[in-house]
């Protein structure tokens, strides 16, 4: 039987960790994904919106991004 990695929490893990990297930990600091460095988020925008909706990330009227 082959392992399969979970991407999709390998790429949450991804973006929380960027977020916090660039120092993104209010809605001052907010950053856009793009800002933060956070690889391909266009392609894994529903892990975005899932953090988003579990109250880990934050988002601005601006559409940047912060962690809660």
């Amino acid at each position: 039987m082959a392992f399969f990695a979970p991407v999709p929490l390998i790429r949450k893990k991804h973006s929380l960790n960027k977020l916090k990297k660039c120092g993104a930990v209010s809605e001052e600091t907010a950053k856009t994904l793009a800002e933060a460095n956070v690889i391909s988020f266009n392609g894994f925008m529903s892990i975005t919106e899932k953090s988003v909706k579990g109250h880990e990330v934050g988002i601005t009227k601006a559409h940047k991004y912060y962690l809660l």
